[in-house]
């Protein structure tokens, strides 16, 4: 596949870069509970590293050119901090979004059962785009096998099917199913007529200025 990784992280990206180079702008959004692998699986998307004590204060994002079928995409893709303190601050950006990605970790069900109780919600609540695509993603399978409260596949499956969500489940840390995970994404959002309308050639300023917390020696990472 095609894809040329853009600046990140409080960036606007290349300035060089004509409007032209991409056929659609897309912003995605990254969700779920602290510590369960957001900002990790963003990492290995857009730069094929991985870094597990990498934390997001607050927000943070990047930005990825790829191409998808035939058609030359941008994107902008949201990493939201799960802490609590943070929520007020991170609601602002779920609007606009065209695509949810909901993130628990396969070993610890809390995460799982707050897909529901937090961050599906808050997505209801605050997403302008009625028709944005989501999808859930269980992370860390690669740790599956050491753990004794694992969420099965099936559980997964079964309650993103209950929510009209994509499922998929995938490893930051070995790259399973990573790319597979946006792709499958793109490819419905592409699909979506609604969600193209606005996003041809045009890209939005979804980039709020905020000021940056602190974050203190004992807060967890995302």
């Amino acid at each position: 596949m095609d894809s040329d990784t853009m600046n990140s992280s409080r960036s606007q990206g290349d300035s060089s870069r004509s409007q032209g180079d991409f056929d659609y702008s897309f912003k995605l959004l990254l969700a779920g509970d602290s510590g369960v692998g957001k900002s990790s699986l963003l990492l290995r998307f857009t730069s094929d590293s991985f870094d597990d004590a990498i934390a997001t204060i607050g927000v943070d994002f990047k930005q990825k050119l790829m191409t998808v079928g035939d058609k030359r995409l941008k994107l902008t893709i949201w990493d939201t901090a799960g802490q609590e303190k943070f929520r007020t601050l991170t609601n602002s950006y779920y609007r606009g979004a065209h695509g949810f990605i909901f993130v628990y970790d396969v070993t610890r069900r809390e995460t799982f059962t707050n897909l529901k109780n937090v961050w599906l919600e808050e997505a209801l609540i605050y997403s302008t785009n009625q028709d944005c695509i989501k999808m859930v993603v269980g992370n860390k399978v690669d740790r599956a096998m050491d753990s004794e409260s694992v969420v099965s596949k099936e559980e997964g499956i079964e309650f993103a099917k209950q929510h009209g969500c994509l499922f998929i489940e995938c490893s930051a840390k070995t790259r399973l199913n990573v790319e597979q995970c946006f792709e499958e994404l793109l490819l419905k959002i592409l699909d979506t007529p609604s969600l193209l309308e606005g996003s041809s050639s045009v890209e939005k300023n979804n980039i709020f200025d905020y000021e940056q917390p602190t974050l203190g020696a004992n807060d967890p990472c995302c």
